[in-house]
């Protein structure tokens, strides 16, 4: 049976089993309120069996309902218009009663209906109906999360990944690396016979949006192998146990198809460090020993290797990282100009661009950006263009993108004072003017007054090199750029007001910074 057939009977059967819990929901609430309303009435509508004698001898009852073998009878009162329950402790004697008072000239009449196919069933059956449709609830929701776990665990293990290294840009001295892994997978027995140890574990860490998972489709790709993906925070579940029994599946659909990659996205959900807390903690510290245990379980012929990718590498157990379990671990940096340019290409292979578009010039204002940050502003550009109603991307439409993304969507519908316009024009002004005579600061590219996102105003800098190192007097003149702003306010209106208060925020984190990570301090210096 083909994968799609498997997925189509498995959501007919998430949908049965999802009426069926419907179902079982409506029985519960509607026997709680059945409970909670028959409560509420059972002191006004129940007559004591001591009540019903003295009235049964007073005459003031009209008609006597029961069922035969209940010890439960319905009474109407005279004058009354309500009938009341009552419970009699011998339902002989009471008919016999009734029938004396019948005989001494009381109208009473006395229906007795026979048994129904309900009252058969034992009191403490009924009693215990809701606990069996909790435990009846408790069984299809486990039912529904194994159903779900064969749709959404085992991705793209039917058919296999079709990205290539040719698709990732801008880490070439990663895939270098990973080459290695591609040979493990595609001929084992060389390494084998060298006595060389295939890697168990791969750990790619990075920011957001370099590529961790591009480039981990992109080996099984390579290596022409299935390709099995799971996010760490799908291993979590409510009920304890689960995660750890996710674990096992996963690792015994790999070992069938090996050789294979095993994926783990945000590893960091369950490999966080192991703690003696309750709870969601212990559930954590199963599924991580659960993971821990499989890593040690291959043997030599199970040809499997697990990538795992995070952005938070300190956070992880040292049991993970020891060797043995991920043996290498390779940090996926963000793109150099080299690698936003040739990022920026495959991206634009399949749009149309105007001549006037320098992908060079695109790259070099870009420092910093990550992959998907660089394919989101062509993507972003092109829109602009379709909504412009250009023939192509125009290098305006590119330009636009860069600045809705790192700034925020221009409101030139925005209504705002004279007085709110000319304290921005100098407050930006300030901070171009600043700029300008400080050495280490960037070249300004753009100011303007026309809000954006949060900001009334904005400068924008070239970004045109890439920087690993920043030096004391750098960081202190981008102090003094930051301030610009509040200084132009009081030096030329001769007051300041709170449109600084972002500049005064991103001020005193690199202050802080200068002191107690780098030690730039000459009267404070850190251990």
């Amino acid at each position: 049976m083909s994968k799609k057939e498997n997925n189509k009977k498995d959501n007919k059967r998430l949908w049965i089993y999802g009426s069926i819990l419907l179902i079982l929901i409506v029985l519960l609430v509607g026997l709680i309120l059945f409970y909670m309303k028959d409560g509420n009435k059972k002191d006004e509508n129940t007559l004591a069996y001591t009540d019903l004698i003295k009235e049964l001898s007073y005459g003031n009852i009209e008609k006597i309902e029961m069922t035969v073998g209940s010890t439960s009878v319905k009474v109407k009162q005279k004058n009354v218009e309500e009938e009341k329950k009552s419970i009699v402790p011998n339902t002989e004697s009471f008919i016999g009663l009734v029938q004396e008072k019948v005989a001494e000239g009381n109208e009473i009449e006395l229906i007795q209906k026979p048994k129904s196919m309900f009252s058969q069933i034992p009191a403490f059956v009924i009693s215990f109906l809701p606990t069996l449709i909790m435990l009846a609830l408790f069984v299809m929701i486990f039912k529904m999360q194994g159903l779900g776990e064969k749709g959404k665990v085992y991705d793209d293990t039917e058919r296999k990944t079709k990205v290539k290294f040719d698709d990732v840009a801008g880490l070439d001295e990663e895939k270098g690396e990973l080459v290695e892994i591609v040979e493990f997978l595609k001929r084992p027995e060389k390494f084998t016979k060298m006595g060389a140890k295939i890697p168990k574990g791969v750990l790619l860490y990075g920011k957001p949006g370099t590529g961790k998972t591009l480039i981990a489709k992109a080996i099984a790709g390579e290596a022409d192998v299935p390709f099995i993906s799971m996010s760490g925070s799908e291993f979590i579940e409510m009920f304890a146990g689960l995660g750890a029994s996710r674990v096992r599946k996963l690792f015994e659909k790999a070992r069938k198809l090996s050789p294979c990659i095993v994926f783990i996205d945000e590893i960091d959900a369950i490999g966080s460090r192991r703690t003696s807390n309750s709870g969601a903690e212990t559930e954590n510290n199963q599924t991580l020993n659960q993971l821990l245990v499989e890593m040690d379980g291959f043997s030599s012929e199970e040809t499997i290797i697990v990538l795992a990718a995070t952005n938070r590498p300190e956070m992880l157990d040292k049991a993970l990282l020891r060797p043995g379990r991920f043996d290498r671990q390779i940090t996926i940096p963000t793109p150099d100009l080299k690698g936003r340019l040739e990022i920026l290409k495959i991206h634009s292979d399949d749009k149309k661009l105007s001549d006037d578009v320098n992908l060079e010039s695109i790259a070099e204002d870009t420092a910093g950006f990550t992959g998907a940050e660089l394919s989101n502003i062509l993507n972003e550009a092109a829109i602009i263009a379709t909504k412009n109603n250009h023939d192509a991307i125009e290098n305006n439409d590119i330009e636009e993108a860069v600045k809705k993304v790192t700034v925020g969507l221009e409101k030139r519908t925005r209504e705002y004072s004279e007085k709110d316009k000319k304290l921005t024009a100098y407050h930006e002004a300030g901070h171009a003017v600043v700029s300008k005579y400080l050495p280490t600061q960037t070249d300004v590219k753009e100011v303007s007054i026309i809000p954006r996102g949060v900001a009334g105003g904005y400068t924008m800098y070239k970004s045109d090199e890439d920087k690993y190192y920043i030096s004391k007097t750098e960081m202190q003149e981008k102090l003094i750029a930051l301030l610009g702003g509040r200084a132009a306010e009081k030096l030329v209106l001769d007051d300041i007001s709170t449109g600084a208060s972002n500049d005064i925020e991103v001020a005193t984190k690199i202050a802080r910074d200068m002191v107690t990570k780098y030690g730039m301090s000459d009267l404070l210096r850190t251990n």
